[in-house]
């Protein structure tokens, strides 16, 4: 219950009496509850998880802590007998994780009640891992290194870039993860140019530089990693960039730590790369938090004000692209420390040739 303990000092910050939690990386977090189906009513003396029959003993098992209710109607028929029974003047909700519907819904049977849309309270808690989080997170990352060395001996020309997706998804999965973090990315040949080119039917051939942009889920937490390698010589232009966005990726290694602000993060890469002419070639941010979702705060980018603190976890991913070219991305998982950072993944990152 540490982690509501810490929700309920925010709420106390805010003028909060009452929250309703329906986002379900948010129950995960507060209440360990890894089913489909529940929110949870969280007073600043009471806990309350609602479910339907199919959930309600592992919720029973999951939510220590909580008061479990069964609910056979309206799931928002039993947030409002808890209004009622813990006499609730108002109830905060997760305004980005209610739809419309659900929101009148819940304004049609909490009729004492107001209701006080919040946004982020949770999501700030969760951007501070504690050591649990860092060893899921850690072994997410350990995975995908894993996966990184396995496909890199079998990738060949002749092969989609499906086929290459498909085996290493698979190989990771056999080694513990549940699921990939997002559809992976494998973009071969000028498709390198496509930051987010998802694996597509494309032959992959000899010359191609590929980007191949990955990670799992390991119990719940995620990995996010990025490595750029080719098949033959790629040509002098794409060995020029790639060699630019190791440079600046490593300096963003060696530059991270508590107390700098994303916008200096990001501007240690972005001003690198821009210093070699391919400052529009760069386009996206250099990073973002990971945790029980692949893109949460803290952000690496030009508008990113917060400062990192110990226990963050974020991506360090520059990259240049050059549409009928090609283009490069390398992706690192940062922990910042007390002192600085510790690079949670391990893969070779210069230019290999096969």
């Amino acid at each position: 219950m540490l982690r509501v303990e810490k929700l309920r000092v925010a709420m106390k910050e805010e003028g909060l009496a009452a929250f309703l939690v329906t986002s379900p990386y948010n129950l995960r977090y507060l209440t360990n509850f890894t089913g489909s189906a529940g929110l949870a009513v969280i007073t600043l003396n009471k806990a309350y998880f609602i479910t339907d029959f199919r959930y309600t003993e592992q919720a029973a098992e999951q939510a220590q802590g909580f008061e479990i209710i069964k609910h056979q109607g309206s799931i928002f028929a039993e947030v409002a007998a808890i209004c009622q029974k813990e006499e609730l003047a108002m109830l905060a909700f997760e305004e980005n994780h209610l739809t419309f519907a659900e929101y009148e819904a819940l304004e049609d049977v909490v009729v004492e009640s107001g209701l006080v849309p919040v946004s982020g309270m949770i999501e700030t808690l969760r951007e501070v891992k504690d050591e649990k989080e860092i060893a899921l997170i850690q072994k997410a990352c350990a995975i995908a290194d894993q996966g990184f060395a396995y496909i890199i001996e079998r990738i060949k020309p002749g092969m989609s870039e499906i086929e290459v997706a498909n085996e290493l998804d698979f190989y990771m999965r056999s080694l513990g993860a549940t699921s990939v973090s997002f559809d992976t990315i494998v973009a071969s040949g000028v498709r390198s140019a496509m930051p987010h080119g998802v694996a597509s039917a494309k032959i992959i051939e000899q010359g191609d530089m590929i980007t191949l942009d990955f990670g799992c889920y390991y119990e719940g937490y995620v990995s996010d990693m990025t490595r750029t390698f080719a098949i033959g010589d790629p040509g002098e232009k794409l060995r020029e960039i790639h060699q630019i966005v190791l440079d600046a990726q490593l300096k963003v290694n060696a530059a991270a730590k508590p107390g700098m602000t994303g916008i200096e993060l990001d501007a240690v890469a972005r001003d690198y790369i821009a210093s070699h002419g391919y400052g529009e070639a760069f386009g996206h941010s250099t990073g973002h938090g990971i945790g029980l979702e692949v893109h949460e705060g803290p952000n690496v980018s030009f508008r990113a004000e917060k400062a990192f603190v110990e226990g963050n976890i974020i991506t360090n991913e520059p990259g240049i692209y050059l549409p009928g070219i090609g283009g490069v991305r390398i992706e690192d998982d940062l922990l910042i420390t007390a002192t600085g950072n510790k690079v949670l993944t391990h893969s070779p990152k210069e230019l290999i040739i096969l």
